[in-house]
């Protein structure tokens, strides 16, 4: 595991390497084979088994997740502060609200396959993935169409620059987001809270106080980030599977009650997103590693979701698994609060592919373009519709 040396630590491996880039999920097999938790040069330790990342997702006291430089609601607050924050959070994702978007949800899905050629090549990112993960956040939060394509060119230039590492980058990505925010909430000042989510968090209150615009505007920053990327991946994901594995394809087509439990379990085998950070707030060991306090973590959903040792063969897919084992959402008190809409979206979209197709095959061009970290997925992928 020794490598170069920074610091007092020896660099155990090169996340950013064109190797792993290449082909992030094979990079994090091999690791979690040979050095468990590993030390980069950009000073945070990756875990990669499933026990070990599930015993820091069940101990946030010592794995906090107030990590991010600027304010991150709820995910950046733990205890007391956290609970407070995502209990308002959850009220947005709750079986009510979800049934009540489903039809909206719908349209956006059938407008977008209806779009998609028959019986063509189609580079199903673009075509499909990014738009409807785009049109479907800003009608979940009520914004104009206009607010689209400005939303997806900044998806695309927060992803380079996390890519790159460019702190200078991030902040100015992240300014111009809560620039579009800012605006969408003066709109609303004096709007009921019935309008749409976005006035609705204007009346929100905590500490019996109400929400202050930072706060608002962080809160839907962490919604559209994961929305925006996670989303468009998981739908690439999901139809490139489904064209590689016709048998699951016809499975799906002919059992609508297995979809969901077989979405979870495709992106399990091919992870959405990578990884997430926490801190260590005292010395801990794990995987044979001893980590000072303060020290950064890396939950590598990506790894862990393909132990070996839980899953047996990781490409496998089975329908008879333990869904606890499976953190594509998470775990413990920072799971996924989106986790239900994400569910809702997947679902209702490849229905409406079912119900406009009568399969999904590989397209001509049948190499896909991996994603590079903190994507998962792929950048771009070639299918055709019949």
């Amino acid at each position: 595991m020794a490598g170069s040396q920074t610091g007092s630590y020896e660099i155990d491996w090169e996340p950013r390497s064109a190797e792993a880039q290449a082909d992030q999920i094979a990079a994090y097999d091999a690791m979690r084979a040979r050095c468990p938790v590993a030390y980069s040069r950009y000073g945070n330790w990756a875990v990669f088994g499933h026990a070990d990342n599930v015993a820091i997702l069940d101990d946030p006291e010592t794995y906090s997740n107030a990590v991010s430089h600027h304010r991150s609601v709820p995910n950046g607050y733990d205890g007391a502060e956290h609970a407070a924050y995502r209990a308002i959070v959850d009220r947005y994702y709750t079986s009510e609200r979800m049934a009540a978007f489903e039809s909206e949800c719908r349209r956006i899905a059938r407008e977008l396959v209806r779009d998609v050629p028959l019986g063509e090549d189609v580079e199903i990112m673009s075509a499909l993935a990014e738009p409807f993960a785009n049109n479907v956040q800003c009608a979940f939060m009520g914004w104009p169409e206009g607010l689209r394509m400005p939303l997806r060119e900044w998806t695309r230039k927060n992803h380079d620059a996390t890519l790159a590492a460019d702190r200078e980058a991030m902040s100015a990505v992240a300014l111009e987001f809560d620039s579009f925010i800012t605006e969408q909430l003066d709109l609303r000042r004096d709007a009921p809270a019935e309008l749409d989510a976005t006035a609705a968090l204007l009346h929100e209150e905590i500490d019996g106080r109400r929400l202050t615009d930072d706060e608002i505007v962080s809160i839907i920053r962490n919604w559209t980030v994961g929305e925006l990327a996670t989303i468009a991946a998981a739908v690439g994901i999901m139809a490139h599977f489904l064209a590689e594995h016709p048998e699951v394809q016809r499975l799906l087509r002919d059992d609508p009650g297995r979809r969901v439990a077989a979405s979870d379990e495709i992106l399990r085998i091919q992870a959405p997103l990578i990884g997430n950070r926490r801190r260590t707030t005292k010395p801990v060991s794990i995987g044979g590693r001893t980590i000072p306090a303060g020290e950064r973590v890396i939950v590598l959903w990506a790894s862990a979701n393909r132990d070996e040792r839980v899953f047996g063969d990781p490409d496998e897919f089975r329908l008879d698994r333990d869904p606890a084992d499976n953190l594509v959402y998470g775990r413990g008190v920072h799971d996924c609060p989106g986790a239900p809409l994400a569910r809702l979206e997947l679902r209702v979209l490849f229905e409406e592919i079912f119900a406009a197709t009568r399969s999904i095959e590989p397209g001509h061009v049948s190499t896909p373009v991996n994603a590079r970290y903190p994507t998962g997925g792929y950048e771009r992928v070639h299918l055709r519709m019949e």
